[in-house]
């Protein structure tokens, strides 16, 4: 594997596609929002890697195998997955700056006095730990869930190639819902809780996770194992699911006011300022 390069970049979209720098290549994948023109279409013919959702991957660079990226002080692992990704959402590297503040708050604490205790923050559908790394890095103790076995992984590999295996993380290969009931059951409580659900997905034990239906009720769990200035970030990619209607049911579930709770939408954009959008998100701070 070739030392870690620099970062991510939108190069260009279009044709229901885009075209991204992560690191040291350049990736064309689907993106059925990009449907203008565009802008440079002789860089989309020398991508290192392409994926078509017919054949698979292809280009010079596509069997390769895995590469590296610096991103936000994190080193991470990218590779192709058979479902056209690479290992890391580029759009949630915004939330980050959010993340660390909201720990650093906690963490504070007077001249000579006592050591405060690692805020311990609650990462559900974890993924590859893009944000249970930041997390970390800056103080918190960070359960991360998945329910994929693979993602826990790659997700602790991570950790490792971040200089962060030896901070105070538990990896947890379970169903999101499942094992937040079983920490209310336990009266544990978090200072904060993130989570990036998916639109459909499926448990370890074969159960089916449908946001629509279940959201709602994850939520609710959430709510009970919250400390009560605790934080909260959610994040959806489902077009249903836009600012406003994630802003709602954070309100709703954590009884918090309007003004509690801020919303907007997950973008990234490229350098003439062209705008794609990829989800949205809805925040709380809680009592900090």
């Amino acid at each position: 594997m070739t030392p870690a390069s620099e970062g991510h970049a939108l190069l260009d979209i279009g044709g229901a596609a885009r075209l991204e720098r992560f690191g040291a290549r350049v990736v064309d994948r689907p993106s059925p929002g990009a449907l203008e023109a565009r802008v440079d279409p002789e860089r989309w013919l020398a991508a290192d890697m392409r994926f078509e959702r017919e054949r698979g991957w292809s280009g010079p660079a596509a069997s390769d195998g895995p590469w590296s990226i610096e991103l936000d002080g994190l080193s991470l692992e990218l590779r192709p997955t058979e479902a056209g990704q690479v290992g890391l959402f580029p759009e949630h590297a915004a939330m980050l700056p959010w993340l660390r503040d909201r720990v650093s708050e906690r963490r504070s604490e007077p001249e000579d006095g006592p050591a405060v205790p690692s805020p311990r923050v609650l990462h559900l559908f974890g993924y590859t730990g893009l944000a249970t790394l930041a997390l970390a890095s800056a103080g918190a103790a960070v359960t991360h869930v998945d329910a994929s076995r693979p993602a826990v992984t790659w997700a602790r590999h991570n950790a490792e190639r971040s200089g962060l295996a030896d901070r105070p993380i538990r990896w947890i290969v379970d169903d999101a819902l499942a094992f937040t009931n079983r920490e209310v059951r336990r009266a544990r409580r978090y200072a904060g809780v993130v989570l990036d659900p998916p639109s459909y997905g499926h448990g370890p034990a074969g159960g089916d996770w449908r946001i629509e239906d279940d959201l709602p009720v994850l939520l609710a769990a959430v709510a009970g194992l919250l400390e009560r200035d605790g934080f909260v970030l959610l994040t959806a990619h489902t077009p249903e699911f836009d600012a406003d209607r994630l802003a709602a049911a954070v309100r709703s579930a954590l009884r918090r006011p309007s003004t509690g709770v801020d919303a907007g939408d997950l973008h990234l954009a490229t350098a003439d300022g062209r705008r794609l959008e990829l989800g949205a998100f809805a925040r709380s701070s809680g009592g900090s």
